[in-house]
């Protein structure tokens, strides 16, 4: 890190030139504008090469306008704990395991590699709990009491390649939903095999993967237990795990507030306060209790222009109204299918592993203003706050005299998250920013300067403006407009544009025809490009059957504590491919282990929470030696049914189901069972799936999804 070393000051207005100029404090500072017409016709070539325009300033004659004071005197703010992205709540990372090289890699640059893209400071994780938490579902490390295998799922391998990329990232795990065995169906009445079961999940990663864990929570967004807490510290305690930071309750501020304020013990064990969607707002009891405030989930916004203004805005309010430290961004990266709840939620999207497409999006850019002139450790100055044409600015130090300070004047119109609601208020179009710094700070000359604009047509991304402002005896003044975001920096970088790989891979749609035989090895447990909605399908190598020797196998089979409000359907199931697919015929091979029975199914019109009450036409095979056709997955609609004739339990089996405009056909092993009209139905278009019936042992082989002819 280096001071910038560039003496010139300039105003890249392509406007004309204003008339005489006074800055509110003296002596007369320099004012900076780079956010002015960068769409201008005339200019946006001079734009483009960045052409410094050179003025002599005069003096203003407009009326004295505060100046906010940025000094180290008197002490200093909070410590910055950093600014995350949040893998999970749930299977929100799926597809990215599946994208083949070089693109995985650039995707993973663009997420963690530090004065690259986002530069994440925390990786938040879901701890996989066999239960359906929003987008899908992440697996387990431990089934049942008996089992541990800390190889399953994408988390692990996602939090490698973070590591690898930044060795200082911090890692946080928080569960969502936990198998059903665990507390004896509810995580709470029996803390301590609860307790147990994170700190396997803790000690497995350190032990498999060698990675430490830094941060870990209870529950996520439901109510917790006191006495858990207290036994989680213990259990990681006596596990020479006393590093661990206990975030709770991720929820609200209120109840944990006042429990931490009651209970001396509650306070000793609980080291930071995470709430959900805060809307930029703490509360006085939150902030009485003297512990570090995360937003430790916040965003969930569509990843467009409005989402990236929406995140900056957040990113600095945060802490100039609620005093929070930390932000992390649910979610991480939008690699789902698009039609699964909370489309392209993420930061950047990256969900179509097929063609090797991604997209580096906006809210990635709005990141780097923060996470690339600061990092974890960073301290807060107290002068920090809102401005008076609206908008607001946050500085903070290395405590060495290097300086970073990001100004945000997101409109209203422009930044309104998903959630909660954002309150009127006005952003001035433009307004002059005046500063004067003092303590450590006197003695800065320049400030180098990036900037970026996410709406209207004037978009710009993440640019390094040159040269950078000049600073006389402290003062110095920036023109700020309107849906703009800019750095303010001691650091010194290379400029690097917002694209720094080539264009990836043209989109192309999910291929079809499509065949797996879930043979081979992958960097994931989960067979690629398939999105478990219920239950859990992993990999499997079935070393008594030689003619379907890899396989893909249901392994739930205990009714997990569902995340869900009201738990989705006991019928697991993995969805596939184009959500746009009419016409298809989906064929799979079964083999029931155990009571119950399986199905294939297209058109599957839902996944996330609502997938109990998913449509479609699911053709299944039961155990008992009976078949059926329905079109839901809960079978409360069988349209036709009958008797196979043979032996269902531990034999395989041949389903084949087609779909073609309003004709239905199946077969089991060749025979047909119906062939008819259905009629005008709901179900025009949707997935391709598999499935078992309850939470039983199945294995599926030799997928094959093609157009119906």
């Amino acid at each position: 890190m280096s001071l910038c070393k560039n003496t010139t000051c300039f105003i890249d207005s392509f406007v004309s030139m204003p008339s005489t100029r006074r800055c509110a404090s003296t002596p007369p500072c320099e004012v900076y504008s780079n956010c002015n017409h960068l769409a201008s016709t005339k200019m946006a070539s001079s734009a483009k090469h960045s052409v410094a325009f050179l003025f002599i300033l005069g003096v203003l004659t407009a009326p004295a306008m505060s100046v906010y004071t940025l000094t180290d005197s008197g002490g200093l703010g909070a410590r910055f704990d950093g600014v995350g992205g949040l893998s999970g709540g749930g299977a929100t990372s799926r597809l990215l395991v599946s994208y083949p090289e070089p693109y995985r890699s650039q995707i993973l640059d663009y997420l963690f590699k530090p004065n690259f893209g986002a530069a994440l400071q925390i990786l938040k994780v879901e701890i996989g709990g066999d239960a359906q938490s929003s987008e899908g579902t992440e697996p387990s490390h431990m089934h049942s009491a008996s089992d541990q295998n800390y190889t399953r799922g994408y988390e692990w391998w996602l939090m490698r390649e973070a590591k690898q990329r930044n060795p200082g990232i911090k890692l946080y795990g928080l569960p969502w939903a936990f198998p059903g065995w665990v507390g004896g169906g509810q995580p709470y009445p029996n803390p301590e095999p609860t307790a147990n079961y994170v700190t396997h999940w803790i000690l497995g990663a350190k032990k498999v993967h060698n990675l430490t864990i830094d941060y870990v929570g209870v529950w996520n967004e439901k109510e917790y237990d006191v006495k858990y807490i207290k036994t989680l510290r213990k259990t990681l305690d006596d596990n020479g795990l006393g590093h661990v930071t206990i975030v709770a309750a991720d929820g609200d501020w209120l109840r944990i507030s006042e429990e931490v304020m009651a209970d001396p013990e509650l306070a000793k064990v609980v080291d930071i306060i995470g709430a959900h969607y805060p809307g930029t707002n703490s509360i006085p009891m939150a902030q009485a209790t003297g512990k570090p405030l995360w937003a430790s989930e916040d965003y969930s916004t569509f990843n467009d222009p409005k989402g990236a203004s929406c995140w900056a805005r957040i990113l600095n309010q945060n802490y100039v109204n609620g005093h929070m430290t930390s932000t992390i961004a649910w979610n991480l990266i939008a690699s789902y299918y698009d039609n699964l709840p909370y489309r392209r939620d993420g930061l950047m999207t990256a969900n179509q592993p097929w063609s090797g497409h991604y997209e580096v999006s906006d809210p990635v850019w709005a990141t780097a203003h923060t996470t690339h002139f600061t990092a974890p450790g960073w301290t807060y100055l107290k002068g920090v706050g809102h401005l008076d044409g609206g908008g607001s600015y946050v500085a903070l130090t290395d405590g060495k005299g290097g300086l970073t300070i990001v100004i945000e004047a997101m409109s209203h119109q422009y930044s309104k998250c998903v959630r909660p609601l954002l309150p009127p208020y006005s952003v001035a179009a433009k307004q002059i920013v005046n500063f004067q710094l003092g303590g450590a700070f006197e003695k800065i000359t320049h400030l180098c300067v990036w900037f970026s604009k996410f709406v209207g047509n004037s978009t710009a991304r993440f640019q390094r403006r040159d040269p950078p402002i000049k600073v006389t005896g402290g003062h110095f003044s920036v023109e700020v407009e309107e849906n703009c975001l800019y750095t303010l920096t001691t650091i010194e970088k290379v400029r690097q544009p917002p694209t720094d790989y080539p264009d990836s891979p043209a989109p192309a749609p999910f291929p079809i025809p499509y065949k797996d035989n879930f043979d081979g090895q992958s960097d994931s447990s989960e067979a690629r490009y398939f999105a478990d909605q219920t239950g859990v399908f992993e990999l499997f190598v079935n070393e008594s059957s030689p003619n379907h020797q890899g396989t893909m196998r249901q392994v739930v089979t205990y009714r997990p504590i569902f995340w869900c409000k009201k738990g989705p359907t006991d019928s697991p199931i993995s969805v596939l491919g184009d959500y746009n697919w009419t016409d298809v015929t989906v064929s799979c091979d079964v083999l029931v282990e155990q009571q119950g029975g399986a199905f294939v199914a297209a058109r599957v019109d839902r996944g996330g929470c609502l997938i109990k009450d998913a449509l479609g036409f699911f053709l299944w095979l039961f155990a008992d030696d009976t078949w059926a056709l329905s079109y839901d997955i809960a079978l409360k609609n069988i349209v036709k049914q009958g008797k196979l004739n043979a032996t269902v339990v531990g034999q395989w089996h041949r389903l084949d189901l087609y779909v073609k405009g309003d004709i239905v056909k199946g077969s089991i092993n060749g025979r047909v069972l119906f062939d008819f009209r259905t009629g005008p139905l709901p179900m025009k278009k949707g997935f391709a799936a598999i499935g078992s019936l309850d939470f039983k042992n199945v294995q599926f082989d030799n997928f094959a999804v093609d157009r119906a002819k």
